[in-house]
Order: structure tokens, then C-alpha cells, then sequence
């Protein structure tokens, strides 16, 4: 299976365990891209409608796309309130054009799953003159002190492919899509901005997160259930719960041309 799709398979732990994205974000995007009435958004990959939610509070039609059933089933229950959303099963990629016919298209945490070849051609094919890209992820900081060293020692015993490029780095300002976005072709220079938030975890919702990381899903089974009893003991015996400081990382881009 591909890894992108493992996240079907754990729905529900999914949108328990997945943060939300900061209301300033929305409000910012709204502002910057200049969102009026009418104005209709397509949304990338939208896992169980977090992000969608909040885009939905703007009032604009929303089309939001993902390949995952058991996902979209959890989004729809989510905003089953808004009547401006409407879900299509597809990836990006397969999804049948509709040409000039966003002033937005947004991706929360999923661009990296997008084919190269695909994301910005195809985002600027959907969007109508002057429209707009939306991009963000949460970034989470490395943990401080020895309950950061005690995990990072856990994740290299038993899976070390964890600390390799966590999926997430990719969103921060030196990583991947700070990069792709200064060489896309089909859109403006990118405002990039930068939302810190903090939230605490005990050793279940820490361990239940950790399970919803794709590199953490397609490990074999005995792995990643000696790893994840391992983490949850370590944060017992260092206390039971922590502070986890992490930022969400916009980069917004208008369509050349």
C-alpha cells in the first residue's frame, strides 16, 4: 500500500489524535488571498475536515478532496452542519479538472503526497486569474531535555527511520516547501508565516499521535507496538505528562499570469 493511503486504515485515531490549525491562519489566508463572496475554495487532501472546518466557517463554497472513504465518512460528520461543503473521493492527481474555477486551493499537511509533477501545474489550472495557494503543516519542535534524549534513543533502537525527515520538517521555512515554492513557475513569490502554539500530552495522546505518523503505520506491527510501549513508559518515568511546543507554517502564493 502506498504510504499515503495508510492513514484510511486508523480514521477514527486519526482525527482524535490530530491537532487543529491556529484560527489566525484562516483568518490570515482569508485576508491576504482577499476572500470575498462567492469566492469557492478546493481543498487538497483533507484527511477528516480539521482544516476544512476551518475554512468552512468563512462561508464559501468548499470542494474538498481526499482518496481516503473512512476519512471523508469522519469530515462529513464533522461538518455536517455546513451546508457550503461538499467531498469528493480522489487524490488530487485523478481528480477531474475543473478549470479557472477556485479563487483558492488550500493543502493542509498533504502537499508532500502530491506528485511533483502535478502540484503547482494543476493548482494553477484550477485557479482563476489572481487566485491563490494555500500551503501549511504543523511542525513540531524536538523535545527538551531527557525525555527528548530518552525518546530519540527509543525511536533509533527500535525504528530509526523515525528520525529520518520526520514528515513534518517538510513545512518548516528550511525544508522542502519553502524550496519547491521559490521555484514554482506558475505562481508569484510566497508569503510565508509562522504560527507557534503549545499543547500538553500524556504518554496516551503522545503514543496515539505517534501512531497516526505514516512512517509509524507501516512498520511491522511487533515493531511498532514494542515502540510505542517503550514511549509511553519513558513518559511515565519522566513525570506522566509534558509541554510540546510546535509551529504552524503557512506559505501562500498567488497564480502568475
Amino acid at each position: 500500500m502506498e504510504q499515503r493511503f495508510t492513514f484510511d486504515k486508523i480514521a477514527s485515531l486519526y482525527d482524535a489524535a490530530r491537532p487543529d490549525y491556529p484560527d489566525a491562519l484562516f483568518s490570515d489566508v482569508a485576508a491576504l488571498a482577499n476572500l470575498g463572496p462567492g469566492d469557492a475554495i478546493l481543498e487538497v487532501g483533507c484527511g477528516t475536515g480539521r482544516a476544512t472546518q476551518g475554512f468552512a466557517r468563512l462561508g464559501l463554497p468548499i470542494l474538498a478532496l481526499d482518496p481516503g472513504p473512512a476519512l471523508l465518512d469522519v469530515a462529513r460528520q464533522r461538518l455536517g452542519a455546513f451546508s457550503n461543503v461538499r467531498f469528493a473521493e480522489a487524490t488530487f492527481e485523478a481528480w477531474p479538472l475543473e478549470p479557472g474555477a477556485f479563487t483558492l486551493v488550500a493543502a493542509a499537511q498533504s502537499w508532500h503526497w502530491v506528485a511533483p509533477d502535478v502540484r503547482f501545474a494543476k493548482a494553477a489550472a484550477a485557479l482563476k486569474p489572481g487566485g491563490f495557494l494555500a500551503v501549511f503543516g504543523n511542525v513540531s519542535m524536538p523535545l527538551p531535555g531527557p525525555l527528548g534524549e530518552a525518546i530519540d534513543h527509543l525511536y533509533a533502537r527500535y525504528a530509526p527511520r523515525l528520525l529520518q525527515d520526520p514528515p513534518g520538517d517538510w513545512y518548516g521555512p528550511g525544508g522542502v516547501l519553502a524550496k519547491i515554492f521559490s521555484e514554482a513557475e506558475r505562481f508569484g513569490p510566497a508569503t510565508h508565516k509562522s504560527y507557534p502554539w503549545t499543547r500538553t500530552h500524556d504518554a496516551s495522546s503522545y503514543v496515539d499521535l505517534l501512531r497516526t505518523r505514516s512512517d509509524c503505520q507501516i512498520l511491522e506491527p511487533a515493531q511498532r507496538d514494542a515502540l510505542t510501549a517503550a514511549v509511553a513508559a519513558a513518559i511515565e518515568a519522566h513525570g506522566g505528562a509534558f509541554k510540546a511546543s510546535y509551529e504552524a507554517h503557512l506559505y501562500l502564493a498567488q497564480r502568475a499570469g
